[in-house]
């Protein structure tokens, strides 16, 4: 079965579960924890470094500096080392605990594999090499008693990437709306219900489902009627597999925080969530949504914006 029938069916059968009132949303998503535990040392290490431009060839970028607003830039491309600008949209870094691969051809399979495979040494990015690094740091005394506190070594390139990760993996944002509606701690408003009862019948939720709303499969952009975008060849899973099966396939977005996250797609070039909602209706799903379909949808997927996560904030 291809892609394109399967999702179909997929979503045939979604329609078919919401209707006999199987599919809800409580059986289908789960909430965000509101707490996790973490090694306080090492995320304050990590969160030190990922603010900090000594990580930057030119020392005048920073991880933040492309992940500030609820974790993006909410620029179409950022832009890195000596003014260069990237080539594709950038992901946000909120609730990336939760991805099942990293970027949106899914090239690296984990955090640390990331970081070395983009920002750290890539020529639009950051730029720089593992040597530079670990002599930077090596040179602060500061980092040097941060290191001490979290490792009881000296600073080294692995450490450094380990408390990065570290801290990345507590940037989840609990407490949304929806997240209170799950456990029974918040009631919808009808134009919230309504979007989220439209979500679940057309079959968004047949790829954007489990706790992240998506980041856990990777889906063809224009599933069901051809997107056609032949301005640039972007880096999509053809990439890294190789088969031409998967060409225009992308790891599925999360969309919690998506009110906050534009502009949208690999492409970067919608703007307005409203758009980006009815484009995917149109080439994802097949259907012309009506506007008040479009609000209703998008006033649904406003109750997942959540907290900025505690670790997150510079002063906490």
């Amino acid at each position: 079965m291809n892609n394109i029938k399967g999702q179909s069916l997929l979503r045939i059968l979604v329609s078919l579960l919401v209707f006999f009132n199987i599919c809800t949303a409580n059986n289908i998503f789960i909430p965000l924890p509101t707490e996790i535990e973490y090694d306080k040392a090492k995320v304050e290490l990590g969160k030190k470094l990922f603010f900090d431009p000594i990580l930057s060839k030119n020392n005048d970028i920073s991880c933040a500096s492309c992940h500030g607003n609820y974790g993006v830039d909410n620029e179409k491309f950022s832009i890195g080392d000596n003014q260069t600008e990237g080539f594709i949209n950038t992901p946000t870094v909120f609730n990336l605990e939760y991805n099942l691969a990293f970027f949106w051809n899914g090239r690296s399979e984990t955090l640390k594999e990331q970081m070395i495979d983009g920002p750290l040494f890539a020529k639009h990015e950051m730029a720089n090499d593992k040597t530079t690094i670990e002599n930077r740091l090596k040179q602060s005394p500061e980092y040097i008693q941060l290191f001490l506190k979290a490792y009881s070594l000296m600073p080294t390139f692995d450490n450094m990437l380990d408390a990065i990760v570290s801290f990345e993996e507590t940037l989840i944002t609990p407490n949304s709306k929806f997240d209170q509606y799950l456990r029974n701690e918040y009631k919808l408003t009808q134009k919230e219900e309504n979007g989220m009862d439209l979500f679940l019948s057309y079959g968004c939720v047949s790829c954007h489902n489990g706790i992240n709303l998506g980041g856990n499969s990777y889906q063809k952009f224009g599933t069901i009627i051809e997107y056609k975008d032949s301005s640039v060849k972007w880096a999509d899973r053809e990439d890294v597999t190789k088969n031409i099966n998967d060409k225009n396939i992308f790891r599925v977005p999360s969309l919690r925080n998506i009110e906050k996250t534009a502009p949208y797609f690999h492409n970067g070039q919608i703007k307005t969530l409203q758009n980006a909602i009815y484009i995917m209706g149109y080439h994802n799903v097949g259907i012309v949504m009506a506007k008040n379909e479009v609000e209703d949808i998008e006033a649904f997927l406003k109750t997942l914006t959540g907290e900025i996560p505690k670790t997150f904030i510079l002063d906490n």
